[in-house]
């Protein structure tokens, strides 16, 4: 396995774009959710792209390589909604960990076919752990502020079985990103902690936060520096914010990680501001040119795109980011 942490102090790396950006071109019906092996599931499947790593795996497998031909170092894998209790909308929970498992292998495949061509720039897997569908800090009723959707405990147990699963598939790091409670987050990274110390090894670990809105927090109520503080008991490859936001917006929140992180930076925003109709209008040379000014200034040492983005914004952003050097960390990686 190549190491990812010598890639970072050799150049900023480039994360790849949306993956449910890329999957919506297919426009996949329920059917093809399904597959055979799931014909006769007594719920609606329509929707659970990370199903399509079992049913589906080809065109997965071509988004991956597409981002990998645009310029993209590490790619995630499609198990943003893979655990156990997001699975239970589907009535999917005993399949959570077969999902993330199919979803690794696959990327890990594309990878590795990329990385041949280019022995000199291997590429990574990412195993992407999302924040799941419930909050563990905030209560789901307002009527009732003490009450809790999710426990502590689930939480850990079900981000325990995602992390096996990916790891289990081939997965290089493991990426707790769009995390807008940093509750949830903590479950997953003891999890992640867990599964290390069993196994006797060491992953790197992303951390990646979404600030909702203009307030500059998350939703649970964390700034931008007490998110890091909350997370900095953990060591990490790199921490930083996703989703939500467009780059632009996404600087001044950026900035404050990078004056107080000795991890690397890591960013990859939304192709901008949602329209009205909850498209993205941004274009790749638009987007490349507001993260150009992230390298300008020596915030990032990860680079990529979030909801909205393409290959083809991740190529311009690629061809960006080989013009600057990466953002000087405070240890050796």
């Amino acid at each position: 396995m190549a190491n990812v942490f010598k890639s970072l102090s050799e150049r900023i790396l480039v994360l790849d774009g949306a993956m449910g950006t890329m999957l919506q071109q297919y426009g996949f019906e329920e059917a093809d959710f399904r597959g055979d092996r799931f014909a006769d599931w007594p719920v609606s499947l329509k929707g659970n792209n990370d199903l399509l790593s079992i049913t589906q795996p080809e065109a997965l497998r071509k988004v991956h390589e597409a981002y990998l031909k645009a310029g993209a170092d590490i790619i995630e894998t499609n198990t943003f909604s893979g655990t156990r209790i997001a699975m239970a909308d589907y009535k999917m929970e005993e399949l959570a960990y077969e999902i993330n498992l199919a979803a690794a292998k696959v990327a890990r495949e594309a990878a590795d076919n990329i990385s041949k061509t280019t022995p000199d720039k291997p590429r990574f897997v990412a195993g992407s752990m999302g924040p799941t569908n419930k909050t563990a800090s905030l209560s789901p009723d307002v009527e009732d502020p003490g009450f809790r959707g999710v426990s502590f405990e689930e939480l850990r147990v079900s981000y325990k079985e995602q992390a096996e699963g990916l790891l289990d598939g081939g997965a290089d790091i493991l990426m707790v990103e769009t995390i807008f409670d940093t509750l949830n987050a903590k479950a997953a990274l003891y999890a992640i902690e867990e599964v290390k110390e069993e196994r006797g090894i060491d992953v790197p670990i992303m951390v990646s936060g979404t600030i909702t809105d203009a307030s500059g927090r998350t939703l649970s109520g964390q700034t931008a520096e007490a998110f890091l503080i909350s997370v900095s008991h953990i060591p990490l490859l790199s921490i930083g914010f996703n989703c939500a936001l467009g780059a632009k917006q996404l600087q001044p929140y950026l900035e404050v990680l990078a004056r107080r992180s000795d991890s690397a930076i890591s960013a990859h925003p939304n192709a901008g501001l949602p329209n009205a109709f909850g498209e993205y209008d941004e274009t790749p040379e638009q987007m490349a040119a507001q993260i150009k000014v992230f390298m300008e200034k020596g915030l990032v040492n990860i680079i990529g795109g979030c909801c909205g983005t393409t290959p083809d914004h991740i190529k311009a952003i690629a061809e960006v980011a080989a013009q600057f050097q990466p953002r000087p960390l405070a240890q050796t990686v």
